[in-house]
């Protein structure tokens, strides 16, 4: 059963720096893709950033230049380095590592950011 663990969130203040770990187990197979979600305050699960296999990487605009999304595919992880944090940032942090249609989540590790 694969399952996904996120760590490192946690509260900063605007224009700090967060590094988000997520490692999955029970992996047989590399993912198509990896990413990260969020979800602020009464709104909807948004996508931040992902990255294929093969390394090509994807990011929202609100996030591009700031943040910075990498993997290491011998530990099964994907990495968002975030950078220059705003308050709007806020939220909660999801890894999601999809093969094919199949997607599977993590627990989500929260992000606060003070202005």
């Amino acid at each position: 059963q694969v399952q996904l663990v996120e760590s490192g969130g946690g509260l900063v203040q605007a224009g700090g720096s967060l590094r988000l770990s997520c490692v999955a187990s029970g992996i047989i197979f590399r993912p198509n893709v990896m990413g990260w979600y969020r979800q602020a305050p009464g709104k909807q699960r948004e996508l931040v950033a992902d990255i294929t296999s093969g390394g090509h990487t994807n990011y929202v605009d609100p996030v591009k230049g700031r943040f910075t999304i990498s993997a290491d595919n011998a530990k099964n992880a994907v990495y968002l380095q975030m950078n220059s944090l705003k308050p709007e940032d806020t939220g909660i942090y999801y890894c999601v590592n999809t093969w094919g249609t199949v997607d599977y989540w993590g627990q989500g590790t929260q992000v606060t950011v003070s202005s």
